[in-house]
């Protein structure tokens, strides 16, 4: 697996295929295996021609863990995809991120709009603006001593979902107290690249797709039918969706 350090943080990544790029960016206490690879995605678009980049981001699967809150900034995430990209010399690429990876890519097309050449927003719609991510839950949920410990619904699941990838949680812990940070509703208007915001119909996490898309210019919303947060990653309306956007965009 080859890796890459951005201000001496190990990040690990994943590069397959050939053809035009497109960087994945994976949500919170997931991995790009787990995102990415087992859910069929990077199978579906190097077939559909694309070369398709993966990173785990910091704290997460292969990359350094960090336990300092400060280090979890949803800028300081999108600048390890920007170095990605030029540690690859990769001028511009597609990128698609989901939930968290979602709210890194955001921040990354406001803040390099040059390097994206398309932000796919999958699992986050209205809540990158009105919401500050996860709730603090989770952390707690992290922490607790067993699964058994945890009573919080929304932290339960995610606690579970720690312990079935093998995380280290108390970086997770600290990943979800750093990360939790919104884009204005001026700051959004300003994405001057073409976006797709994919949210399943029964996820109460993301908020409205509609509600985003209507706030950046010229961006499309996609419903995912039926599905809620977790489900609705490898939902093939949403590969579908994704496919037509990007065969569709500039």
């Amino acid at each position: 697996m080859p890796h890459f350090c951005n201000d001496d943080v190990d990040i690990a990544y994943l590069d397959e295929g050939e053809g035009e790029p497109i960087v994945l960016v994976h949500g919170f206490a997931s991995t790009k295996e787990v995102n990415w690879v087992q859910p069929g995605w990077v199978a579906t678009l190097t077939r559909a021609g694309r070369r398709v980049i993966a990173l785990d981001n910091r704290g997460h699967g292969a990359s350094a863990k960090l336990y300092d809150p400060a280090a979890y900034h949803g800028a300081i995430m999108a600048e390890d995809v920007r170095a990605l990209l030029d540690h690859l010399e990769i001028a511009r690429a597609d990128v698609m991120g989901y939930s968290m990876g979602a709210r890194i890519t955001a921040f990354l097309a406001f803040a390099h709009a040059a390097r994206v050449r398309s932000a796919i927003l999958g699992g986050l719609g209205i809540k990158l603006v009105d919401g500050v991510g996860l709730p603090e839950d989770i952390a707690v949920a992290l922490e607790a001593p067993a699964l058994e410990d945890v009573s919080d619904p929304t932290g339960r699941m995610f606690r579970a979902f720690a312990d079935q990838t093998g995380s280290d949680r108390r970086a997770l812990a600290a990943c979800i107290r750093g990360s939790r940070q919104t884009l204005s509703r001026d700051q959004v208007a300003r994405i001057a690249t073409p976006v797709l915001v994919a949210v399943g119909t029964n996820d109460p996490i993301a908020g409205s797709a509609q509600a985003l898309a209507a706030l950046i210019p010229g961006a499309r919303a996609l419903d995912i039918p039926g599905r809620d947060h977790m489900l609705a990653v490898g939902d093939k309306v949403y590969k579908a969706g994704v496919l037509e956007f990007l065969q569709a965009r500039p």
